[in-house]
């Protein structure tokens, strides 16, 4: 970018031209020009060559795309009708049937969908860059049904069940409730945690017992659960995990019960 504002400021522009009159002091002021021209044509070249990645194309159109705004200065708004709640009632509505209907239309397309739409034990599967892809699929072709704007329409109707802690989270939630899964919307963070009780009480029912060193590990991984969906062993090298120990320490505490863990975890906390 730096590159970019350099190759059109007028000051970087005046000390190229004058570097190269005090390099060439008996070039004539047609030579000099040319030579000006160009290294001042190569610095352009240098600045824009960023964009000849074609991703980061698409990505900035994308971009676009997601904020733009167009004025119509032709057709003016006019004001049909004035009201309060039954109007924003209406409004929610819509925006639940628009997202429920984009869900549905997608559903056999996008692999995180297919997940959701599938056996309860393939939901094990689900990973943040899936849902990270979907929410940018959904915030760049319908702006309007961002899950922001979704989750606020289901409490506008007073069907939303407590609050959700990110977008992420939030179009998990949305997802799950639109495709049968929860009854109630409700925040992805609650569904984990009740499903991370119901899993514990009834491994310690049985034989089980967990130590309360475990139950710290095991807390922990549910926390990151909730937040990113799934869990893999080369996870263990990040927070919070990495400064508790690792997966070394995990095997300390589990042996070899490790992996089984792990995968049954996976899965019981996004039933």
């Amino acid at each position: 970018m730096k590159e970019l504002l350099n190759a059109y400021d007028p000051d970087t522009i005046a000390n190229l031209e004058l570097r190269i009159a005090n390099e060439n002091p008996d070039a004539s002021p047609q030579q000099i020009n040319s030579s000006f021209i160009t290294q001042h044509s190569s610095l352009i070249e240098n600045a824009v060559a960023v964009f000849n990645n074609p991703d980061l194309r698409n990505y900035i159109t994308d971009v676009r795309k997601k904020y733009d705004q167009v004025l119509d200065t032709h057709n003016i708004d006019a004001i049909t009708n004035i009201g309060w709640v039954k109007d924003q009632q209406a409004a929610a509505e819509n925006t639940i049937q628009d997202f429920t209907t984009w869900i549905a239309n997608n559903k056999n397309e996008i692999t995180a969908l297919q997940i959701f739409y599938g056996q309860p034990y393939q939901r094990r599967a689900l990973t943040y860059s899936m849902i990270k892809e979907l929410c940018e699929k959904i915030t760049t072709e319908q702006p309007l049904l961002a899950p922001v704007n979704v989750w606020r329409a289901y409490e506008q109707l007073g069907k939303a069940s407590g609050s959700f802690k990110n977008e992420l989270t939030a179009l998990v939630s949305l997802i799950r409730n639109v495709a049968g899964v929860d009854e109630t919307l409700t925040g992805y963070d609650k569904t984990v945690d009740h499903n991370f009780k119901t899993w514990v009480f009834k491994k310690q029912a049985g034989t089980t017992k967990f130590t309360d060193p475990q139950m710290q590990w095991l807390r922990m991984i549910k926390d990151y659960v909730a937040n990113s969906f799934h869990v893999e062993k080369e996870d263990f090298e990040l927070d919070p995990f990495n400064k508790n120990g690792g997966l070394g320490r995990m095997w300390q505490l589990f042996g070899e019960e490790t992996d089984g863990i792990i995968e049954e975890l996976n899965e019981v906390l996004a039933a």
